[in-house]
């Protein structure tokens, strides 16, 4: 009966609980329905407020459609997304980079304008030809004192401290004369990164004519001088009209022997000695012959510019005049011997006794029999399968270059990075001129070296620019030698003999140095007791501070004191010398017996 009972009970329950969930499931749609017609209706301020209404939750099948549409667009069998400003958005790019959030933008569409830079927030920069105004104002200048102008000069700009102007004795506040006129308020410039590394910013050309200016007087009034000068030489009687004519000639001459001189050579007029230059100026520098940033790169610091400046330009490299570093090593007989090296390492390595240096006329002849040799190989190798499977046809076709209008470099690299066929790249090498000789010398400037000098080994000169002497200067330098050592011992005998008052005063310098001497080793024998006496109080000074180290190490880390009355001063050297003697090394086999 009991069990019954219970059952009935729990049905009722049951049932209970049940109408109530109904019950509140409608309230819930209703008031849903509710917030989404208020939230459809339009609102107060206008059409054009946006909304917050949240995003609706996709169908199944219209989340697989999305997915195979991404799908398809990223394997371009699909256009591209477009966002609002006609853009194709990458396919590639993830969702929640491209996709706009819901509160931000009511349309959803997915766009890369918020991942953008925004024009609100970018900086303003001035332009490049803008700068600060120099000089002061002259149109308006002040006749009287003005309030709150500077007490010494009278300019409205600037406080009494910060006047430049000589300190007057009666200041401008009180005279009220020779106001000073007032200057340019500067302007607040913000350049960007060029613009602060412009070194010609605010440079005026014009300022440069004052210095053409003045050297065509400086150079104008020479001319007037040397034509009066000459014109007193010739009504004197001193000089004939033929012979001033002749001297200024020769004059002009070495004035301008430096514009009539070959290209990259200095002319020295005193010495008529000509000095090669690091690069003839007349030429273009090579960052200058293509100025495309894209183009061939420039080593401003070995000056080298290895590929040819003009690849991107359809110019034929034999037809420029600078076709990039690589061009002339890889040109002439550069490619040929460099074969000829490597056929010569091959033969050895196969037997054949060749060498480069050594037999370089057998090598050559070797080297040409070879080719010959290989070439007729090929053509019976191609003969003989041109007859066994035909196709002469196709070999009368014109090149791959006019059929395809292009061109292909190929070159293959080994696992280790050498190069196995085509062209390598240029090793950059010295800017210096290497095994030059100048002056008639058959050594380079450095051959030779004595007692810290550089010099020449064929004739001992350490003068650079000096001409070769040869066997005759080896000479020459080798007597100078041989003098300069007798020269100290001739020194020796020409002494003169010391008189008898000179030998006196020697003796009696000698005697006071002495004396000198016994005062200073007493006085050293008592700072050495003072020393002695000063160790002793460091000693057990360091003594007395290792046994209170010893005491506080024993206590507890919560009873120990505290260091911020300990004197800091730098230590003296007697307690530094005690502080070595105590203390303990580990590494020390007797640091054990230290302590007994």
């Amino acid at each position: 009966m009991l069990k019954s009972c219970d059952v009935r009970g729990c049905g009722s329950v049951r049932l209970f609980l049940f109408s109530n969930f109904i019950l509140f499931f409608t309230l819930r749609i209703k008031a849903k329905m509710a917030s989404g017609a208020v939230a459809n209706a339009p609102p107060a301020g206008g059409a054009n407020d946006v909304s917050l209404e949240e995003p609706k939750k996709m169908t199944r099948e219209d989340w697989r459609k999305k997915k195979e549409l991404e799908e398809q667009r990223k394997l371009g069998n699909a256009p591209a997304e477009v966002d609002e400003e006609g853009k194709d958005i990458n396919p590639h790019i993830p969702q929640y980079i491209s996709s706009v959030p819901w509160y931000i933008d009511p349309s959803k569409r997915p766009t890369l304008k918020h991942q953008r830079p925004q024009p609100e927030k970018q900086k303003q920069y001035n332009s490049s030809g803008d700068w600060y105004k120099r000089g002061v104002q002259e149109h308006a200048v002040a006749t009287r004192y003005r309030k709150g102008a500077c007490e010494n000069c009278g300019a409205l700009t600037h406080k009494k401290k910060d006047c430049m102007e000589r300190p007057r004795k009666v200041g401008a506040k009180y005279t009220g004369m020779n106001i000073a006129p007032d200057e340019h308020v500067q302007p607040q410039l913000m350049f960007d990164y060029d613009g602060k590394r412009d070194r010609w910013n605010g440079y005026n050309p014009e300022e440069h004519m004052k210095i053409v200016e003045e050297y065509s007087k400086v150079d104008l009034a020479k001319r007037t001088l040397k034509a009066q000068k000459l014109q007193e030489e010739l009504a004197s009687g001193k000089l004939e009209q033929v012979e001033r004519d002749h001297n200024s000639e020769d004059e002009d001459e070495d004035k301008y022997a430096d514009d009539i001189d070959m290209p990259g050579q200095n002319f020295d007029s005193k010495r008529r000695i000509t000095v090669r230059n690091l690069r003839i100026r007349e030429d273009i520098a090579k960052y200058l012959r293509n100025l495309d940033p894209n183009s061939a790169y420039y080593d401003p610091k070995t000056r080298a510019m290895r590929e040819n400046p003009y690849a991107n330009t359809g110019k034929n490299p034999d037809e420029v005049g600078y076709a990039g570093d690589n061009f002339v090593r890889y040109t002439g007989d550069t490619i040929s011997m460099a074969q000829t090296q490597l056929f010569a390492w091959e033969a050895y390595d196969k037997g054949s006794e060749v060498h480069l240096q050594a037999d370089p006329t057998k090598l050559e002849l070797l080297y040409k029999s070879f080719k010959v040799k290989k070439e007729d190989f090929k053509a019976q190798q191609k003969e003989s399968i041109l007859e066994k499977y035909g196709g002469q046809e196709h070999l009368d076709a014109p090149p791959a270059e006019l059929l395809l209008a292009q061109t292909e470099d190929y070159v293959e690299y080994s696992r280790h990075g050498t190069v196995i066929k085509g062209q390598e790249k240029a090793i950059a090498c010295s800017k210096y001129e290497e095994d030059v000789k100048i002056n008639n010398h058959t050594c380079i400037w450095g051959s030779y070296w004595k007692e810290g000098k550089w010099g020449y080994k064929c004739c001992h000169s350490f003068v650079k620019y000096s001409y070769c002497t040869g066997e005759a200067g080896k000479e020459i330098a080798n007597t100078e030698a041989s003098l300069m050592e007798e020269q100290p011992e001739e020194a020796e005998h020409m002494t003169k003999p010391k008189t008898l008052m000179e030998i006196h005063q020697e003796k009696q310098k000698e005697k006071k140095k002495k004396k000198h001497k016994k005062s200073s080793n007493s006085d050293s024998e008592g700072e050495e007791k003072k020393k002695q006496e000063k160790l002793k109080k460091a000693l057990n000074a360091e003594e007395a501070r290792l046994l209170h180290i010893k005491e506080i190490m024993q206590l507890d880390e919560r009873k120990r004191p505290y260091n911020s009355q300990y004197e800091t001063r730098e230590p003296t050297e007697e307690e530094m010398e005690a502080y070595r003697m105590k203390r303990q090394r580990p590494d020390d086999p007797m640091a054990s017996f230290l302590g007994q």
